[in-house]
């Protein structure tokens, strides 16, 4: 059974497609109009090993927060609707990735209530080209309240602006892709003592 999501977001300040294969070989199509955020998206996608597809346009000449924050809240209602009944995943997974002199440390649980816990450096430099770095955490906050996940993402140190972002984005694509794989020793089980995710 195919665990894909589809999620089509249209407002007066973007118009988002995206769409996720959980199980899929991590093929990637993006296109933001934001090229650091492309490259974000990039690497959930390959290191998550999800086929990804997120196709955004968005009003760039105010500036790009609109259209990373759509992208980001329809990025989280796919993956939360590739995740189905979450019947026989992992539901738990955590990931630490270094980038050079950078590490991103990230534990999700899929459990069906949102919650970000988010610390990075403060001093950082506040652009990647066209891309304000205050947007991470929004966009973690922005896909956890559609995905429905509790979120912990832990930069301890890390100096140059591009690795302490891009460590995050690849801890939480391995995080996210242990954590929604398939129990080979769980088929059939709900991983919750509640009876529901």
């Amino acid at each position: 059974m195919s665990r894909v999501g589809r999620v089509e977001r249209i407002t007066k300040e973007t118009s988002v497609v995206v769409e996720i294969d959980l199980d899929g070989s991590g093929k990637v199509d993006v296109s933001t109009g934001v090229g650091f955020y492309d490259h974000m998206l990039d690497q959930l996608g390959r290191h998550g090993l999800f086929d990804l597809t997120v196709k955004t346009e968005g009003d760039l000449h105010i500036d790009s927060h609109h259209t990373i924050e759509d992208t980001a809240l329809a990025l989280g209602g796919a993956f939360k609707q590739a995740l189905g009944d979450k019947v026989g995943i992992y539901r738990f997974g955590n990931c630490t990735v270094p980038l050079d002199e950078s590490l991103a440390q990230v534990t999700v649980d899929l459990s069906g209530r949102p919650y970000l816990v988010h610390t990075e450096p403060e001093k950082m430099a506040p652009m990647i080209g066209e891309y304000d770095t205050t947007m991470t955490r929004h966009i973690l906050e922005s896909f956890v309240a559609q995905a429905q996940i509790a979120l912990h993402v832990h930069v301890p140190y890390g100096r140059n602006a591009h690795h302490i972002v891009e460590c995050q984005f690849k801890a939480l694509a391995r995080a996210l892709r242990y954590a929604s794989e398939r129990d080979p020793r769980a088929a059939g089980i709900l991983p919750s003592t509640k009876g529901a995710l």
